[in-house]
Order: C-alpha cells, then sequence, then structure tokens
C-alpha cells in the first residue's frame, strides 16, 4: 500500500464560476425525462410512502448517473461479493422451474447472496476458487412466506421453509403500489373526498406499515393507506388529510376497516412548504458562503479493487451494498504500524434495524411504529446521491445490483459513494514554550475515509456514514433529515388549544403537528479483534474512599474490569452515573506489556426506549430494551428485529435469542449497539428538517504498541497547490 507522505488536499474559498455552473447544471429548469418504471430502473419506482403515478407533475429536480456502469458481464471476484445481474437471472430461472413455483411464480421480497460459512471466508486468499455461489431467497406464494437457499452450480434449491416465524417480508414495489390505488375505488372514501372538496386528481396515498396488535390482526397481510394533497406544494406531507385511515388487504387489494374521524380538521394550506431551491423567491437573510471545493492533486489516496475491496492508507475492507441493510462492511482490517501485518478488527457490520415509534394514541396513529429496515429495506429506498451536495465533487461513486418482486435484476445507480475527508480537524498536536530555546510545535491534520449512503424512507431521509482513521479509529454516524410526519390539527396557533397537554407534539405550522417520536438504529457488529475469538469486557469506574490518613483528597476512581460469561452479563442499559468502558478484546492476544489487544465502544446518541415492555410495538422492538448486547456469532442471527419482520409478533428478535444465555467468554461473538434518537419537533423542522447527526465509534485500546500515526509526516506548502481567490472576493472588509 503506498504510504501517504502528506495532506494533498486543498481547501479553496473563492468565488468560483466553474464551480456554480457545475451545481446549476443539477438543477434543470426543464422537466426531466423519468425513467421507464420496467427492468434495470425499477428501483426509481419504489419506496415506502411514494406513487410515482404523481410523480412526473411533482418531480423537479432529477440526479442523472453521469457515467453509468455496465454490470451486466460482471462475475464476482470475493466470496462475500453481492450477487451479480448473471447471477440473478440465473436463481430466477431455478425458481422458474423449480416444482412448487412452476405453475406460478412467487413475488421476490429478497434475493440475496446467501453468504458461506464464516471459515470458508476466512481461509480464502485473493486467487483462491470461490466458495460455491448460493442465493438466499425470501419469497411470498399463496399468502405464505418462503425462505429459500439456491445454489448456483447445482441449479438447485438446498432448502425451503414455510412461514419459519411469525410476520411476513418487507413489502414489495407492487404491495405499496397497489395498496396505494384501492382508496380511489372505494365509495365510502370518495364520498369522504367529494365532502372535504378535494379533488382526487390531488391525492396521493401512502402505505405506512400497520405494526402488529394482537392474534385480531394475525392471518394476512395488510397494510394502512392515508392520504394527502398535494395541491400547490410537492410536499404533501405537511398537507395531511387528517382522521382517515384504511386498513388495506395486500392479498385480496381490497379495503377491510375504513375510518374517517377529521371532518373538523382543516387541511394545512401548501403556503411555504416547498423546500426546492429552484422556487424560493427570497434570498436567505445571512452574508453569502464563497463557494468551497477540495482538491486532489495527485487524485485520491483510495483505491477500490474487484469493485468492492476498498484499500486506503493502513485499512482494507469489503464494501457492498444491501436491500435491507443498505451498507455492509465486511473484513476490516488495519495495518499494524510496526510490522505492516494486516490484523483484523471487524468480520462484518451493517445497520441490523431501524425502529421509529410515534407517539400518538389516535386511530390514524396508534399503529404507527415503522421497522425501515425490515419492513422496507434501507438499500430498496436509497435512491441516487447528489454530486455536490450529498458527495464532495472527488467522491467515487458504486451502484446496487438488486433483485425486483418479479426476479428481474435491477440497478441502483450512485448508491453509495466513498471520498476523503478533511475538515480542518487534527490527528495529534502538541506544543512547548517552557524553557528558553526550547520550542515545539507538533501538528498532523486529520483525514479520513468516508463512505456513505442516504436511504429516503418516505418522508424520513437518514444519512449513514462509516468513517476510517489512520488511527484505528472508526465512527459510525446517523444523520436525520426530510420531512416531519405531519398530523393535521383545528388549531392555527397554541393560544387556540383549549389543553396542550392533550396534544401529541407541538405545532411547527398553522394546523401542523410535529408528533414526538423515536428513532433506535441496531447496528451489528460482528468484532474479530486479532482473530474470531473474542470476549466482552465491562470495564467500570467505581468510586473508591481513601483510608483515614491516607491523603488529602477523600474520594477517587478505580476502573474494574468484569469479564462476561454469558449473553446476560452483557446486556446493558447505560447509566450516566454508573460509567463504564466496554472493551472487545482478544484474551490470547497481548501486547508488549502483556495487555489483551481490543477495541472499546464509544456510545452516544444514548436515547432508550421508555415504551412499556408489553407493548406491541416494543415486544416487536424488544432489543431496544438496552444499548449493547452481545451474542454467539451465528449466521441466521442478522436482523435484530427477525428475518420476517413485517407484522411480527417479536418471537424471533435479538432479545428473544439472548434470553438462552449462551457462553460468550472466548467465543465468536457479536456485538449490538442501539443508536437512539428522541424527536420533540420545533418550527425549524417546517418544511424540511435541518439534518441531526449522532453516532458511536469503535476505538483501538491497546492494539497497537503506541500510536500508530506517530511518524505521519505534516502538511507542507510545498505539497499544496497555490489556489487564489478571484478579483471580486479579494475586497474584504476587515474590523
Amino acid at each position: 500500500m503506498k504510504k501517504i507522505p502528506c495532506l494533498h488536499i486543498c481547501l479553496v474559498s473563492c468565488s468560483c464560476l466553474i464551480l456554480v455552473l457545475l451545481v446549476l447544471s443539477w438543477y434543470p429548469t426543464s422537466k426531466p425525462e423519468l425513467p421507464d418504471c420496467s427492468g434495470l430502473h425499477a428501483a426509481w419506482c419504489t419506496s415506502k410512502n411514494r406513487v410515482f403515478s404523481k410523480l412526473e407533475s411533482m418531480l423537479q429536480t432529477q440526479v442523472q448517473n453521469q457515467n453509468p456502469i455496465d454490470h451486466s458481464a460482471e462475475t464476482p471476484q470475493h466470496p462475500l461479493d453481492p450477487l451479480t445481474i448473471q447471477e440473478i437471472n440465473r436463481v430466477r430461472t431455478i425458481l422458474s422451474s423449480y416444482e412448487p413455483f412452476s405453475s406460478s411464480f412467487p413475488t421476490i421480497h429478497s434475493l440475496l447472496l446467501d453468504e458461506p460459512d464464516k471459515l470458508q471466508v476466512l481461509g480464502w486468499k485473493k486467487g483462491d476458487p470461490l466458495p460455491p455461489r448460493q442465493a438466499a431467497v425470501i419469497a411470498l406464494s399463496n399468502g405464505q412466506s418462503h425462505v429459500l437457499s439456491v445454489d448456483l452450480d447445482s441449479d438447485s434449491v438446498l432448502s425451503h421453509a414455510i412461514n419459519p416465524s411469525s410476520g411476513y417480508p418487507m413489502l414489495s414495489m407492487d404491495d405499496i403500489v397497489g395498496a396505494s390505488k384501492v382508496p380511489f375505488s372505494y365509495a365510502e372514501f370518495n364520498k369522504s373526498m367529494s365532502a372535504r372538496g378535494v379533488s382526487l386528481s390531488d391525492l396521493i396515498c401512502l402505505t405506512p406499515s400497520a405494526g402488529w396488535f394482537g392474534p385480531n390482526e394475525e392471518g394476512k397481510r395488510v397494510v394502512r393507506v392515508q392520504c394527502y394533497s398535494t395541491e400547490g406544494t410537492p410536499n404533501f406531507y405537511m398537507r395531511p388529510i387528517e382522521g382517515l385511515i384504511m386498513t388495506v388487504d395486500l392479498d385480496k387489494m381490497e379495503v377491510l376497516k375504513f375510518s374517517d374521524t377529521g371532518h373538523h380538521i382543516p387541511i394545512p394550506k401548501s403556503a411555504n412548504t416547498d423546500y426546492r431551491y429552484a422556487v424560493q423567491d427570497k434570498q436567505p437573510e445571512m452574508e453569502p458562503i464563497n463557494p468551497i471545493s477540495i482538491e486532489q492533486p495527485q487524485g485520491p489516496s483510495f483505491r477500490v479493487e474487484d469493485g468492492h475491496t476498498v484499500k486506503w492508507a493502513n485499512w482494507e475492507f469489503h464494501l457492498k451494498a444491501d436491500q435491507r441493510a443498505g451498507l455492509v462492511f465486511s473484513r476490516a482490517m488495519v495495518r499494524d504500524s510496526e510490522t505492516g501485518e494486516l490484523r483484523s478488527v471487524m468480520y462484518q457490520g451493517l445497520a441490523s434495524e431501524f425502529f421509529v415509534p410515534y407517539m400518538d394514541l389516535d386511530e390514524s396513529w396508534y399503529f404507527k411504529s415503522y421497522m425501515d429496515a425490515g419492513e422496507f429495506g434501507l438499500g430498496l429506498t436509497a435512491l441516487p446521491l447528489v454530486p455536490l451536495n450529498d458527495c464532495p465533487r472527488y467522491a467515487y461513486y458504486m451502484d446496487g445490483v438488486f433483485a425486483a418482486s418479479d426476479g428481474k435484476p435491477f440497478v441502483q445507480p450512485n448508491m453509495i459513494c466513498l471520498f476523503e475527508r478533511y475538515a480542518g480537524d487534527i490527528s495529534w498536536r502538541h506544543s512547548e514554550n517552557l524553557l528558553d530555546g526550547f520550542q515545539i510545535r507538533e501538528a498532523r491534520p486529520k483525514v479520513t475515509l468516508v463512505a456513505r449512503m442516504a436511504a429516503s424512507v418516505g418522508n424520513y431521509d437518514y444519512i449513514f456514514d462509516w468513517e476510517f482513521q489512520t488511527d484505528g479509529l472508526i465512527r459510525i454516524k446517523v444523520g436525520l433529515s426530510g420531512m416531519l410526519m405531519a398530523k393535521g390539527s383545528p388549531h392555527q396557533n397554541m393560544y387556540q388549544v383549549p389543553n396542550q397537554d392533550d396534544m401529541s407534539g407541538p405545532l411547527v405550522s398553522e394546523n401542523v403537528i410535529g408528533v414526538v417520536h423515536d428513532h433506535f438504529i441496531t447496528f451489528h457488529l460482528d468484532m474479530d479483534i486479532d482473530g474470531a475469538n473474542n470476549s466482552f469486557v465491562n470495564v467500570n469506574l467505581v468510586k473508591e474512599q481513601s483510608l483515614p490518613g491516607e491523603s488529602r483528597r477523600k474520594s477517587y476512581l478505580k476502573a474494574k474490569r468484569k469479564i462476561a460469561k454469558t449473553e446476560k452479563d452483557a446486556q446493558i442499559k447505560l447509566k450516566l452515573y454508573d460509567p463504564s468502558e466496554f472493551h472487545m478484546i482478544n484474551p490470547t492476544k497481548r501486547s508488549r506489556l502483556g495487555n489483551p489487544t481490543g477495541y472499546k465502544l464509544v456510545p452516544a446518541g444514548t436515547a432508550a426506549s421508555l415504551l412499556d415492555h408489553d407493548d406491541p410495538p416494543q415486544l416487536r422492538n424488544a432489543y431496544t430494551n438496552n444499548q449493547i448486547w452481545v451474542t454467539p456469532y451465528n449466521k441466521s442471527e442478522r436482523w435484530a428485529g427477525g428475518l420476517l419482520a413485517y407484522q411480527s409478533r417479536g418471537d424471533d428478535t435479538l432479545a428473544v435469542w439472548s434470553e438462552r444465555n449462551r457462553p460468550i467468554e472466548n467465543k465468536d461473538i457479536v456485538l449490538w449497539y442501539t443508536l437512539g434518537f428522541h424527536h420533540i419537533p420545533c418550527q425549524e423542522d417546517f418544511p424540511v428538517m435541518p439534518t441531526v447527526i449522532s453516532g458511536f465509534e469503535l476505538k483501538p485500546v491497546n492494539f497497537f504498541e503506541s500510536n500508530p500515526i506517530l511518524r505521519v509526516a505534516p502538511a507542507f506548502d510545498t505539497d499544496l497547490p497555490v489556489c487564489r481567490p478571484s478579483a471580486s472576493s479579494r475586497s474584504l472588509n476587515h474590523h
């Protein structure tokens, strides 16, 4: 791996006409041509809360894939590479001739690589033959869930389970589009819209998931349907038809239940809801910010080999897109600062589930407790990233290749971006000026590598960043943006509200309530510190009292280490006044000083679920009862909310697995961490939310013999190009 001798990045703050023109080119004034909603472009036509029959009249900006990649001839180069277009087509052919599906092809809800056994992957070296390629398929046929493993070498189905647990597969495009059309042929709905004076041509109907609320809701796949007015704005989320909700049978596509209790609630006005730049008629009340560009005169310092293997500085890992998790990182290794040896840090890391419960008891709201990964798919809802805005100009883009509901492959373009980040941060520094003639000024700039994806799961946009540092640290961040899920209100201001305590959230605009809600993102982190067998250590900070006459101090803290023997020892609720560090160590690998090599979890975003444990949404998402879990590695235990999460009742979750209380000391173990947000909306969240970010870190602890970036060179003027501002920006007022 080529070493980076210095920082080859120039931060330019100047009036740059070229950059302005580039930005404007991504916001065309003419109406864009929409993609064909079939074949390789099917991904454009599905999202949890989008019905694309309305898209042509509403969509004003569209990001084009500037250099589309032809994936049709690709072949896998690594055991963990995703299924290729050719392999997806082959699986479809195998299933078409499979006897149970010979008369009717099932609806495909998930078709992914069935990853080889971990030992096979760990033993594989580049140049070796690949392990057998297999596909994991989740399909629906005749109202039943089918979970299959398909072998591509023998063209056969290796295993086939029907309804292995409660719940159903994630919603398909057919489910979403079909259910959104059902209301328009339902007489009671049309009558209600006519009474409200709402034109059917101005409506868009969405399909929030139904959740699970007891045995009465079992036995059939259902979805809720609610509608919004698009009149005067593309931001229909701010114009709900409040109090109107339908329950639709997804297999029969018919209304099972119709409730309309909101006749007295007006539809909020469209004024000031449009968030698009092209329609803004007023400049922001702030001093203008000059364009900023980051340049790399010698090109990026990372490279992507064979489509998925990323090599940068002292890091190497495998990265791929996933329909459900969005991003999957595997075989993350960092180079030892003394020996140059690549050392294992993490076998695999991914976002396992995303629980979003809303705090409103009304008939049209109580069920809103989404599991965004298991019900809709973070990867399936990841639309193309916007160059210059989502990712810097010099970013490298990766596509996702997935299977549509008919089993045919499609490409999710520009789904992931990779780029190096320099934001003026410091890797390390120290200065001395204690004695005459003894001065030290040492500092090193911090450059990191970021892999990013943004999932637009209906109204919310979730930005996932995995950031790698040269000191061995991995930082995982989640940003929340997009639109609130708004509730209509009869009140235009808080002075009109007779009892504010009865509100499920504050008014964020006239007739619009922002309902209080939570976000919990649970990460699956299969840490392999210097090998598969690791232990989890709770390093508890305990207050000790000094002995009489021992010191003028009365109290101090001591770090006391406790190795978790079984799973229940590692079920952790974070406590501010009972602090701990949480270490994953390899007890058989020691530093020269005798310390076990390890990494520690550095928690942040520590909001915890406060729902009753027997509340149905919490039963389904009991993995959020703790912030930290540790389980023995099990290939089938990947999704914290269960393999079949839709309408599940919580019988196949991380919380259920961990109740077995299996041994975890010096075993191949998986660390789980739940990142949490409480969200009490405010007026600044209207009409689109400024991004709120939180995250956590995985930090080396006695993994290296000393600071691994001690010998990294500083940046020098000669490393950087000379960048001068334009004449118009040279006249600055100095105070």
